[in-house]
């Protein structure tokens, strides 16, 4: 008998098997036009069509609410300023990550301002949705996240800039930790208040990217002195509450997964295999505490016979005692065709059945 989304990841999370591992995934905007283009009706709930599971999540708007203006606009891009002080660069017809142009918060000075912003207001959550939606999700047995954003991302990608905020770390620690805290300090806070009104969700998550290809953006070290302590508090949050806690992050980051794993952390994300992640050498040596989540190859997934073959490869040994979820390494691009990902599906449920 099929259990709901809900079932099978709680039993994933517990480590142990279900009817068959949870399927989830982020398809781009250009993703789901083309399998529109291609057969899948218009409007249409891409995880219904292919008969996967349901995560749905709750985000709260933790920024300092800078003004949002647009400073250039024609048919490619825009140009404009973020709710973090953010300049940015985004293409309007592709799927990419903006380029970040600028930063109004470069140092300590800039920092008290955009802390003073970052208020505690009501509106922050977003109550009309869960009024609206939270009793459906939970008699549909769909998993329910609650996103935090606390971190070394956040500061490198979304406040400070990578090399401003790598400097502070060596120079200022005390800054970078003050802005740690503070991220999340008002997660916890907002999701508590959500937790008090009787939204109990399943899963705490979090962004928090700390490698690129081959190597991560500090030491093991740094990573212990700067950052563990807010890891292990975020996690510490959740767990107080009987749910689990996953860490996503980008890029390499084995050597960090022994450390990781001290925070207690319950699930890591997203295995990145382009960026040197070894889901199956993570199974050998933490398969029995940490649930993995992802490890196939987005840049394979165009290519149906080689996405295949690493699915038939892996999920057989990731599957074992539970513990894994399905997705593929970071996002579903828009060069997979809806052919393709009908036979990738099909395949992960053929290999991810117990």
């Amino acid at each position: 008998m099929a259990m709901t989304t809900w079932e099978r990841f709680k039993r994933t999370f517990e480590h142990r098997e279900a009817d068959r591992i949870p399927i989830t995934d982020d398809p781009w905007f250009t993703t789901i036009r083309r399998w529109n283009q291609e057969g899948m009706p218009q409007n249409t709930d891409w995880t219904e069509y292919f008969d996967i599971d349901k995560v749905v999540h709750i985000n709260i708007d933790i920024s300092p609410r800078f003004p949002k203006k647009i400073i250039e606009e024609n048919d490619r891009y825009i140009i404009s300023t973020t709710p973090w002080g953010v300049t940015t660069k985004e293409f309007k017809n592709a799927e990419s990550t903006p380029e970040n142009l600028d930063y109004k918060v470069v140092d300590a000075d800039a920092w008290e301002e955009a802390k003073a912003l970052m208020t505690l207001d009501d509106d922050r959550i977003p109550w009309d949705m869960l009024k609206n939606h939270f009793d459906e999700w939970r008699s549909k047995g769909y998993w329910i996240r609650g996103n935090f954003w606390f971190g070394f991302d956040v500061t490198h990608s979304h406040m400070m800039g990578t090399d401003t905020t790598l400097i502070a770390m060596m120079e200022e620690p005390e800054l970078v930790q003050d802005m740690f805290d503070t991220y999340l300090d008002r997660c916890e806070k907002l999701f508590t208040r959500i937790w008090d009104a009787g939204y109990h969700f399943d899963q705490m998550w979090w962004w928090d990217d700390m490698g690129y290809k081959g190597t991560t953006f500090f030491s093991p070290q740094m990573y212990r002195d700067l950052l563990q302590p807010y890891h292990t508090r975020g996690v510490n949050w959740a767990h107080d509450r009987g749910i689990y806690a996953e860490l996503h992050s980008c890029g390499d980051v084995m050597t960090l997964v022994p450390d990781i794993v001290k925070t207690g952390v319950d699930a890591l994300n997203p295995l990145e295999v382009k960026a040197g992640m070894d889901s199956l050498q993570l199974k050998k040596e933490f398969g029995d505490k940490l649930v993995l989540h992802g490890g196939i190859n987005a840049q394979q997934w165009p290519n149906a016979e080689a996405v295949i073959a690493e699915i038939n490869e892996k999920v057989p040994i990731l599957k074992q005692n539970g513990g894994y979820i399905f997705s593929s390494d970071h996002s579903i691009p828009d060069d997979v065709s809806l052919e393709n990902m009908k036979r990738i599906i099909e395949t992960v449920k053929k290999a991810g059945s117990y």
